[in-house]
């Protein structure tokens, strides 16, 4: 087994894209933006009507297979807001949590510093179904031979469906300097 895999870093995050609170009638605008030092995520998040910005990859073709590691490491300068990591799964059902709306998404929140870089391992075994913010009680299992998608989220909601007490409208401008496995 390998220590560490870098998945993203600098200018690496080709196929990045904003997905935002305008899908669902909100009206926050937040862009991603490609630079040599990571992933730029900025813009201006209104919590009247949605309250959610995030920047995601395009899907995996063929999945990413990750089965060799244990846990996602992230480097972030966040503001000190606190995020969602999400990550989508090809299932063994016939694909059918593509068709359940918002997808099914394995998630883990985690706080940022208010200066500087927070690194923050994220142990595959703590990341949770959920379905549009709502925890998710069905037998679903993690597939990490199965990856189609990650995604970085700053919302009101929490990993429960409760409100996200770090939850920062307004201006955000944060940088997604690496993600790994390791």
């Amino acid at each position: 087994m390998s220590n560490k895999k870098v998945l993203f870093q600098k200018n690496d995050f080709e196929g990045w894209n904003s997905l935002n609170d305008t899908i669902m009638g909100g009206s926050s605008v937040a862009t991603c933006e490609i630079t040599n030092a990571g992933l730029i995520f900025k813009g201006n998040i209104i919590e009247k009507g949605g309250g959610f910005v995030s920047c995601r990859s395009s899907k995996f073709q063929p999945s990413l297979n990750i089965s060799e590691y244990k846990s996602f490491e992230l480097k972030i300068d966040g503001q000190g807001r606190t995020f969602k990591f999400a990550v989508a799964c090809q299932d063994e059902v016939f694909g059918l949590t593509e068709f359940i709306p918002g997808g099914l998404r394995w998630i883990k929140s985690f706080p940022t510093k208010k200066f500087g870089t927070t690194i923050v391992s994220i142990p595959f075994k703590e990341l949770r179904p959920s379905i549009r913010a709502n925890k998710v009680n069905l037998p679903f299992k993690f597939k990490s031979q199965k990856i189609k998608r990650l995604q970085l989220l700053h919302s009101k909601f929490g990993d429960e469906g409760g409100l996200n007490d770090k939850f920062i409208p307004g201006q955000i401008k944060v940088l997604i300097k690496s993600i790994s496995v390791f």
